[in-house]
């Protein structure tokens, strides 16, 4: 199935592979997703949806045995506050479900933060735009497509 991602993709000529996964609507974990896939969990990014005190929506994408440091992004921003955006009003925003979200192909083109770490691979994977489809391409393609800054906003999980 081609994804609006997808589409985005294939009209600027970017390279890519769609991988499907089965989808468990408990467990959409980004290491769930990655060991459906084959990849390790650094390798697969999540895209996580949220709002600055100064410079409203935007989108941290982190590798998936992380978590966003708020205050990594506060910074890189230029914000002096981020929250996570409500669940309830992921998808009013974005157009996209938990567990689907991508800087890809969107209704709206929001300002994009790629953790550093995603340059050490080769080929990233990200959502495609639905639970059960992950893309996978360059880093330095994600960045022109998503027009993304690169910066360190990926701190380990806490324990909890």
């Amino acid at each position: 199935m081609k994804t609006n991602a997808a589409r985005q993709l294939d009209s600027q000529g970017i390279a890519y592979e769609l991988r499907e996964y089965d989808v468990d609507p408990d467990d959409l974990s980004a290491e769930t997703v990655a060991a459906k896939i084959g990849l390790p969990p650094e390798q697969v990014f999540k895209t996580l949806v949220v709002r600055g005190d100064r410079h409203g929506l935007q989108m941290a994408v982190v590798p998936g045995d992380c978590e966003l440091d708020l205050k990594s992004m506060a910074r890189v921003t230029g914000d002096r506050k981020i929250e996570p955006v409500p669940l309830k009003e992921l998808q009013p925003l974005t157009g996209y479900v938990r567990g689907g979200v991508t800087a890809i192909g969107g209704r709206k083109q929001y300002p994009v933060v790629l953790d550093e770490t995603a340059i050490l691979f080769d080929v990233i994977s990200v959502s495609a735009g639905v639970r059960g489809t992950q893309i996978l391409l360059s880093p330095d393609d994600y960045l022109r497509t998503t027009r993304a800054t690169l910066a360190a906003i990926a701190k380990p999980k806490s324990a909890s």
